[in-house]
Order: structure tokens, then C-alpha cells, then sequence
């Protein structure tokens, strides 16, 4: 027999379509501005996503997984940017995209999980924070009608903490009648514990309009934008994508991946209409790849990457690295991209900028775990 708990969720389910990956968080906050949070898990490539065609060692480390400088689009002297990403490079040629290379989390092992638990609290080592620094960033704005939404299964641990979250979680079932949800909401009126989540799922329905049910990169992206675009909408979002593990045929995988994240963030900014002047996005990985190709045609679990930061409200048009290149003495523990900026200290400076926060404060709230994290700012426009 079904509880009222279960039937809730089944008839709220029935309110759109299923996405089971990549998935969405939304939190609402009182403010103009919108910030995205792209993480990708799996620890992506950063030597392929920004290439530093003119190291020397880069051809010689990668062989046959190397890019052609030939056929991607050079942002300067040092770094090119793999063909796949044509929007992306289109963003970075109208400055409203930038690279920060060379970047990690304090998190130093090769483990997925270890390492996005780190990235996603803001903790110094693996489960010692209990909270995600997304959340913490919620804490920092006044709240709207809901702190958060969690347009998932399970909300990210970036936003899990004490501002309240929902979720939304739609179903790949018929959509279900408008009578059946009146009289759903006529049996929960007196409901103190189920009337709000109801309410919730209805108003996660409704911001979610006729975006669609498909879970193409497109389709992703319109419908991410279609949340964050409108004035009662939420304006801080987290977009999960997977696949960025590739120890083997990377040169194929890493580009079909990169193709998809190209085509979801153009989708949002196509979007967004007015409000993309106003929107900071960033996209960021767990951890890098070796720099030299393994003997599968992939590359191996590594330490630094790179992090992009694009939008309307962005100085883009910019590479950021302190580059410690790519000789066998400059690498981490011999075999890894070494990390010269800290993503921590990305983090706080461009969701600072991005939202009009204090950026001190900010470092504060987010990373009190790890030592005196100084942000990384000018990034986003005023």
C-alpha cells in the first residue's frame, strides 16, 4: 500500500520528464545576478581542453593524443583550445570566456571520490566537511521563496548544507492531468508536512514550462535557462556532467564530451536572453590527467587541469596561468601537470564577483577549512 509520502512524489514525478544524467541543482536567492556551477566529474583532461601547443614537451609527452595546433583555434602564444569547443571559442573571441590553467583543489591522491568530495565541500582533505561550499554560498544571500532546488534524484553535495533544499525530479511518464493535480493539491491543503513540498514540486513544474523532456546537451541547456532566466526563478544553478574518465580511445571520447559541454553552454546562453549580461558560469574538474599518454590511448588520473569561466559577465578573452611547464622537473611527482593556482581561490573570487559579494568574506564562508585562501579576482565585470 502507498503512503501519502509516495503518492506525493509519484504525482510530481508525473509533472515533466526524467533527466538522470547530466542532472541540475537550482538555489533562489534575492539578486539580478545568476551563477552556474558546471562540475565535471571524472577528471578531465585540461592538457587537451586548453593545449599548450608551445611547450615543448607537450608533443613528445602526448604522441599520437597530441593536438594539432593547426586544426584549434589559438587563444594566444602559448595556448590553444580543442576544435570541439567552437561556441566556447566564439565566446572567447567576444571576451565572454577565460581559462585558468594549471589549477587543483588542496586534494593531492587520484581518487574520483575522494577528490570530488574535496572539490565540492571546499573541505582541505576528504570528509571532513560536512557541507558543500555552494550551499555555504546560498547561506551568504537573502533567501527567496526557497533557498534551493535540487532539479535531481539526489541534490550534489556542493549544495547540501543547512539552507533548506527541494527537488525536482522529473519523470519520463505522461504528463499528469490538471485535474489530478488540483485535487492532489485539495488533499494536501491542511497537510502542514506534505502542503510545502507539494507547493515546491508544482513550482519547480511551473519554472520548468515547455522545455521538454529530452536530456540532449541542447535540450540541457534550454532547459537550465528557462529556470534561471526568468525574474522569479532561482539564480544560483549546478549542472553535473560525467564521462571525463579516460584511460582509453580518449581522443574520441574527450572530444564527443567536449562537443556536448560546448552545445549545453550555448544552449543556456542562447537562452538567456537579457539575463546572460548578467550570468558567471564556471566549469571545473576534480582533478587532471597525466601529462604523458598511457599505453590504452587515454591518459591516467592526474593533478592539475584547467578551469574555464565564461558568460555575459565575464572579462573574458584571457588565458590565466603561472605555467610551471611540462620537463620532467616540472612536474608533479614526475608525471603530473603541477598545479600553480589554487581552484579554491578561483572559486571564491568568481562566485564573489559573480553574485556582488565581499570576496574576503566570502573565502572565508566558503573555505575556512583550508589556510588563508586569498581569492582570485578581476575576473568578473562590476
Amino acid at each position: 500500500m502507498s503512503s501519502r509520502r509516495q503518492f506525493l512524489q509519484i504525482a510530481a514525478a508525473g509533472a515533466g520528464a526524467i533527466l538522470v544524467s547530466p542532472r541540475i541543482a537550482f538555489a533562489s536567492v534575492v539578486t539580478d545576478r545568476r551563477f552556474v556551477f558546471v562540475i565535471q566529474r571524472g577528471a578531465a583532461d585540461g592538457l587537451n581542453i586548453v593545449v599548450p601547443y608551445a611547450e615543448p614537451a607537450y608533443a613528445t609527452l602526448r604522441g599520437a593524443l597530441a593536438i594539432d595546433a593547426s586544426s584549434a583555434r589559438r587563444l594566444d602564444g602559448t595556448f590553444a583550445l580543442h576544435p570541439a569547443l567552437v561556441q566556447i571559442g566564439a565566446m572567447y573571441a567576444d571576451r565572454q570566456a577565460l581559462f585558468v590553467h594549471a589549477v587543483a583543489s588542496p586534494y593531492r591522491d587520484r581518487s574520483h571520490f575522494d577528490g570530488q568530495n574535496v572539490l565540492e565541500t571546499g573541505g582541505a582533505s576528504p570528509y571532513r566537511v560536512k557541507d558543500g561550499w555552494l550551499n555555504r554560498l546560498v547561506a551568504q544571500l537573502p533567501s527567496a521563496r526557497e533557498n534551493a532546488i535540487a532539479f535531481a534524484p539526489t541534490v550534489p553535495m556542493a549544495l547540501r548544507g543547512n539552507a533548506e533544499v527541494t527537488s525536482y525530479a522529473p519523470s519520463a511518464l505522461p504528463q499528469a492531468p490538471d485535474d489530478l493535480l488540483m485535487r492532489v493539491s485539495q488533499l494536501y491543503d491542511q497537510d502542514a508536512q506534505l502542503r510545502p513540498l507539494w507547493e515546491s514540486a508544482m513550482t519547480a513544474r511551473g519554472l520548468a514550462g515547455d522545455a521538454g523532456a529530452r536530456q540532449d546537451p541542447a535540450s540541457l541547456g534550454k532547459l537550465a535557462a528557462s529556470f534561471l532566466s526568468r525574474d522569479d526563478g532561482p539564480r544560483i544553478a549546478m549542472i553535473e556532467t560525467g564521462g571525463w574518465d579516460t584511460h582509453s580511445a580518449q581522443s574520441t571520447r574527450l572530444a564527443n564530451q567536449l562537443k556536448a559541454l560546448d552545445t549545453m553552454l550555448a544552449a543556456l546562453r542562447d537562452n538567456m536572453g537579457a539575463a546572460w549580461s548578467k550570468t558567471t558560469v564556471l566549469v571545473a574538474t576534480e582533478f587532471g590527467r597525466t601529462a604523458a599518454a598511457n599505453g590504452t590511448g587515454g591518459t591516467d588520473h592526474g593533478t592539475g587541469s584547467v578551469a574555464m569561466v565564461l558568460g555575459g559577465a565575464v572579462a573574458g578573452g584571457r588565458v590565466i596561468a603561472d605555467w610551471p611547464g611540462l620537463a620532467p622537473r616540472d612536474l608533479y611527482e614526475a608525471r603530473d601537470l603541477k598545479p600553480t593556482t589554487s581552484l579554491d581561490s578561483l572559486i571564491a573570487g568568481v562566485a564573489s564577483e559573480g553574485l556582488g559579494l565581499d570576496p574576503q568574506r566570502t573565502a572565508r564562508a566558503l573555505f575556512s577549512q583550508t589556510v588563508a585562501t586569498k581569492p582570485l579576482t578581476g575576473i568578473v565585470r562590476a
